[in-house]
């Protein structure tokens, strides 16, 4: 859409105000206090679309503020008790904590907080901070990116200028990083026009689900750090549960599957609510209080699934590149080092006469910092699982770990997860058990927790490439994987084929996994409910035809985690 738009420069200009964004921001103004440095997050306010069960390892925030623990950010919890769980259907047995997952030395935080407490940091040293600017295009002139447009509203939902419409701003900068976190969508566009993710393995992912609880005072143990693997999950499906107690009798409890699974009829969240019900589990929440729920992506392919870092004009830091650490179930201190390091590769080429248009000092420094050998050191414990089940892959991990330490001559390699479903008549029917109301609940009441909002009269954000493709694959050969895969009640078939098919009918109660929808019933429909979404972006990685585009919606749409999250 042709607008005339106000246009801002600046010398950096950083997209996301995630731990990698902020962590940016706050270091070059460290190094280069007269460069003019912009940030814009798409949420409403610093923090509101980040969630994380986090366990914060503080090497990198010891870097970047070494006086923090003066200052620290609220609900920062020591940690203390490190248990690691193997759980049957009704037992809990306590196995020894890997080396990777000793977490002696860190703190149990919201990581929410934390992005508040850094963005104070940062304004106060004079980065600008833009909420609620979600940015929707990249400015790519003569083949080098020139920043973002950001801040596009009132656009109706027919694609009309509404009364409030505003065109946005075109946010121009000498350098651009992007820190959108997982699978974000304009660093998605960025690999491909810039072919970065050719000669590296696939990314792979994992979908992580929260709740924040309120417990009992005599159920609470400050700092106890809870892992566990095992039940529910099939022994061919990656995954795994936390639970940290943290602050005031709050306590996160989460649980990530691994989005390569087989099984179309596997649902996330229900295997999550079934998670509460373990007699382990149980114990600890009785007598508590639900009071927030999310969800999102991972990236879980690590080393190996690192793409090409920069750009002419730019660079990609923190999640949007995939430095999580999935054996230590930790990414924040290598997404702010990512950005720390891309930060200082960016104070010397502004120094520098003429500035250099690709930031090649940053993808050589950080292949010289820690984050690195980290990060190559654990590369294979993750395809391990993928590659030899449950089983096959925690014998790997061990042998890994304890003889090879992480210096095997080998690396192994990922798959796409949109690539892993099994039709749905070759895979078993799954029968979730309907939620109580007091440790399991329903994708609605869950969202309505998240604090999720979307101004209604504005184009969908989840998109289908081909709205024809749904019914012929998505329906008729997966049952609707996408009804069941994403935590939030987005998507929905409907219709009298998808009532036989889907919702445990007489008809489909008899057939199971094959069900046949007669000759002649109405055929099913999907209903987008985009209202509902709450950005974990599930759809874009696990649509079978990658069929499914996650855009940016209208600035600060979408969730609002409270404090505690």
């Amino acid at each position: 859409m042709a607008a005339e738009r106000e246009a801002m420069e600046f010398d950096v200009l950083i997209v996301g105000g995630g731990p990698s964004g902020l962590a940016a921001a706050i270091r070059l103004k460290q190094l280069a206090p007269d460069a003019s440095v912009c940030l814009v997050e798409k949420g409403s306010e610093i923090g509101a679309h980040i969630l994380s069960g986090a366990v914060l390892e503080p090497r990198a925030l010891d870097e970047l503020i070494p006086d923090w623990r003066d200052d620290p950010p609220a609900l920062a919890t020591p940690a203390g008790d490190d248990r690691f769980m193997f759980l049957t259907a009704t037992k809990a047995w306590k196995l020894p904590t890997p080396p990777s997952m000793n977490n002696h030395g860190n703190y149990i935080v919201s990581l929410g907080n934390v992005c508040r407490w850094l963005g104070a940091k940062a304004e106060a040293l004079g980065v600008e901070i833009y909420p609620g600017f979600a940015a929707t295009e990249t400015i790519i002139e003569d083949g080098q990116v020139r920043g973002v447009v950001a801040g596009v509203m009132g656009i109706t939902r027919d694609g009309e200028e509404g009364p409030n419409y505003q065109p946005g701003m075109e946010l121009r900068a000498t350098y651009t990083l992007f820190g959108e976190g997982c699978r974000g969508s304009l660093t998605k566009k960025l690999f491909e026009t810039y072919s970065l993710r050719e000669g590296v393995q696939p990314q792979t992912y994992g979908l992580g689900i929260k709740e924040l609880w309120e417990i009992p005072k005599e159920n609470h143990t400050p700092g106890l750090i809870w892992h566990s693997t095992g039940w529910p999950l099939p022994t061919d499906t990656y995954g795994g549960s936390w639970l940290y107690m943290l602050g005031e009798n709050l306590v996160s409890i989460g649980f990530v599957v691994g989005l390569d699974y087989s099984n179309p009829w596997l649902s996330p969240f229900d295997e999550f609510q079934r998670f509460k019900h373990h007699p382990a589990v149980a114990a600890m929440l009785a007598g508590g209080k639900r009071i927030a729920y999310g969800a999102r992506a991972l990236n879980e392919g690590g080393f190996q699934s690192i793409p090409k870092l920069v750009f002419p004009g730019g660079a990609i830091i923190g999640d949007s590149a995939g430095f999580l650490n999935v054996p230590k179930i930790k990414g924040t201190h290598t997404a702010m080092k990512s950005g720390m390091v891309a930060a200082e590769a960016i104070a010397a080429a502004l120094a520098a006469e003429p500035r250099p248009p690709v930031l090649e000092a940053y993808p050589a420094n950080l292949r010289a910092s820690w984050v690195w050998s980290e990060l190559e050191a654990v590369r294979n414990i993750r395809p391990a699982f993928a590659k030899f089940g449950f089983w096959g892959g925690m014998a790997y991990a061990a042998l890994d770990t304890y003889v090879l330490r992480g210096k095997a001559p080998w690396t192994m390699g990922h798959h796409d997860d949109h690539a892993t479903l099994k039709k749905a008549a070759d895979a078993p029917r799954i029968d979730y058990p309907k939620p109580d109301g007091v440790l399991s609940f329903d994708r609605l009441s869950s969202v309505f927790l998240s604090n999720t909002n979307h101004e209604e009269d504005q184009p969908a954000h989840l998109k289908l490439r081909d709205p024809s493709r749904w019914k012929g694959v998505n329906f008729d050969s997966f049952a609707s994987p996408e009804s069941r895969y994403c935590p939030a009640a987005v998507y929905e078939a409907v219709g009298p084929a998808a009532d036989v098919l889907l919702r445990g009918t007489p008809d489909a109660q008899a057939t199971g996994a094959g069900a046949e929808v007669e000759a002649g019933t109405p055929a099913a429909r999907l209903v987008i409910n985009a209202q509902n979404c709450v950005h974990c972006k599930t759809c874009d990685i696990k649509d079978p035809t990658q069929n499914i585009d996650w855009c940016t919606p209208e600035g600060a749409g979408g969730p609002n985690y409270i404090g505690g999250m």
